[in-house]
């Protein structure tokens, strides 16, 4: 392969500089023993073996038929492509790292919120007490105009309070609302809370659970977010947040949760009814941010035939991205 080390050098692996040097090599000239790798790159042949067996764990060389050394190398298209999600895996995971911090803070800042913010603040609006929260609740509530997410920890409702909710939930969700709630896995066992769930997924909403929840919340459109000033006690009143830090910190921390969560009541019949198993495999690489060359490579079809799918899957989830097609078949369970 000829332009195998061009290739390489203008990709930039993120390699220590003796691997990437021996991965050049062998694409360069496939046939090069140890002995010769360990001259060209002016290394010992231990070390050079050492250099081949993490090109080998990243999948780019692997061992003959025989289970001999792994001295062939893997073409670039393919072994770069698994290196290259490896990494991006990764970064993911570091995002989701920096966006739990994030979460952590703004938590702890709205814990403390009443001590030492100025009631003013153009940001951030103190409610005193539970009566004052419900009251302006209920004005945000009425006002949303797309999305209200919800985290509701401590177990299960009375179910007093879940028939009370639902005049509400239902004119929202006949605006057009989108309403996402997440539970605490205890209430999979409270029946009124799982008819209550089936009540809301008939009518369009979303529910899902997960071992446990850091704090009370709600989002409404992704501009404000309302939290308790403590979380181990609502009494105290709550911080109605405005700032697009904080709220974007918040959502992300949603987000997250929302995506690790179990739906509480499985999707309705519809949208997955006929979904082969191509289609659900692209919806999961494409919730992965796979681009569709990868994808088609992944799936051994043509670039044309991805496209195709994808186009035809976006259309039918409503979706005008590609990643969002992927994150909205995980929110309906089909992956």
């Amino acid at each position: 392969m000829p332009n195998g080390e061009a290739v390489v050098e203008e990709l930039g692996l993120g390699l220590d500089r003796l691997a990437e040097h021996t991965y050049r090599l062998m694409l360069a000239e496939p046939d090069i023993t140890v002995d010769g790798l360990a001259e060209r790159t002016g290394s010992g042949s231990a070390e050079v073996r050492a250099a081949m067996d993490r090109l080998a764990a990243l999948s780019l060389l692997r061992a003959p038929a025989d289970g001999g050394d792994p001295t062939l190398v893997v073409d670039p298209e393919y072994g770069l492509e698994a290196l290259l999600s490896s990494q991006q895996a990764e970064l993911l995971e570091h995002q989701h790292r920096i966006e739990r911090n994030r979460a952590a803070a703004t938590a702890l800042i709205a814990k403390f919120a009443h001590l030492h913010v100025p009631r003013t603040h153009p940001d951030l609006e103190h409610l005193g007490d539970l009566e004052a929260v419900r009251a302006r609740l209920a004005e945000v509530t009425a006002n949303v105009g797309d999305e209200l997410l919800a985290f509701c920890p401590g177990g299960a409702q009375t179910e007093d309070n879940l028939e009370a909710s639902k005049p509400l939930d239902a004119g929202l969700l006949e605006r057009g609302v989108r309403i996402r709630t997440l539970y605490v896995d205890s209430v999979r066992h409270h029946a009124p809370s799982v008819a209550y769930a089936k009540w809301l997924n008939a009518r369009g909403g979303q529910t899902r659970t997960v071992a446990a929840l850091p704090l009370r919340m709600i989002i409404a459109d992704r501009e404000m977010a309302l939290v308790p000033v403590n979380p181990e006690n609502s009494a105290e009143g709550a911080v109605l947040m405005r700032g697009p830090g904080t709220v974007a910190a918040l959502c992300a921390l949603f987000d997250h949760l929302w995506i690790t969560g179990t739906p509480l009541i499985e999707a309705l019949p519809g949208v997955g009814d006929d979904l082969g198993r191509q289609e659900r495999e692209v919806l999961r690489l494409l919730a992965q941010g796979l681009t569709d060359e990868a994808v088609a490579v992944r799936l051994g079809v043509s670039l044309r035939t991805t496209r195709r799918v994808t186009a035809k899957l976006m259309d039918r989830l409503g979706a005008k991205s590609r990643f969002q097609a992927g994150l909205r078949a995980g929110e309906l369970g089909l992956l």
